[in-house]
């Protein structure tokens, strides 16, 4: 894997082009890895995911998979780890897709918090085409499909295109190829003017179960709204705000 970061952004690139960026035991150890160091990284804003080669994510390494078998495991096993680390990261995590992405690949799209492919990249599940099932992937991606969708996806695993991936959720936007890289460009651009602290936080809101009791989420929601706006980087924030220039946080030239 690649580990690049300039600007407040640290680009983490899948580089294992020979089996089209498959999850390996190895490229899923230097991606958690890679995540790591970009979160304990004050210097970094946000995280994203890129891709060597044609194809952003095979799935899983079907070749280490049978290999595996005599032991009783099987590497996709390590395949919740991953996404566990991409969704709960502190710090926003955009995946930029070019190319081709199945299976495992599709749940790491759906951990990240934005997602933005080329029209014609194409995606699906394939796993009950090999006898298996979408299962440790459905955590993340289910609860951004329509179950209808999720029906139809799921249980045939027909291939569909870039468009059709942003019209069910899987994906924030579908772009032409070579307006892919400007719209990641203009993603990243916003996503570091946000404080560190906050940026979080916001995290930590999208992934509130629903609330049960209205009155009782409201004042609770207050109360963390409150401590938002007294702390440090909110103090900082309104004051950058009145003075009309950039909060301390944003990286030089944003």
């Amino acid at each position: 894997m690649r580990v690049a970061t300039a600007r407040g952004v640290t680009t983490l690139t899948l580089d294992s082009p020979h089996n089209r960026n498959a999850l390996s035991t190895a490229l899923m150890t230097e991606l958690l890895a890679g995540l790591a160091a970009a979160v304990a990284d004050d210097t970094v804003r946000a995280i994203v995911l890129d891709h060597t080669g044609p194809v952003f994510c095979s799935g899983a390494d079907l070749k280490e998979t049978a290999a595996a078998y005599a032991s009783g495991t099987v590497p996709a096993g390590m395949l919740g780890d991953v996404l566990v680390a991409v969704r709960e990261c502190p710090k926003p995590v955009l995946a930029r897709v070019a190319g081709p992405a199945r299976a495992g690949g599709l749940g790491l799209i759906a951990a990240a918090d934005l997602a933005v492919c080329a029209e014609e990249a194409t995606f699906a599940f394939t796993e009950v085409r090999i006898g298996v099932i979408p299962a440790v992937i459905s955590a993340t991606v289910l609860p951004r499909l329509s179950p209808r969708a999720a029906a139809e996806l799921y249980l045939t695993g027909d291939t569909f295109d870039g468009r059709r991936a942003a019209e069910i959720g899987l994906v924030t936007a579908a772009v032409p190829a070579d307006g892919l890289d400007a719209a990641v460009e203009r993603y990243c651009a916003s996503l570091v003017r946000g404080a560190p602290r906050a940026l979080a936080g916001a995290k930590e809101l999208l992934r509130r179960p629903a609330a049960t009791d209205l009155r009782a989420e409201i004042a609770e929601l207050a109360a963390l709204s409150t401590g938002y706006f007294l702390s440090d980087e909110g103090r900082e924030g309104v004051l950058a705000f009145r003075e009309k220039r950039p909060a301390s946080w944003v990286p030089a030239g944003d």
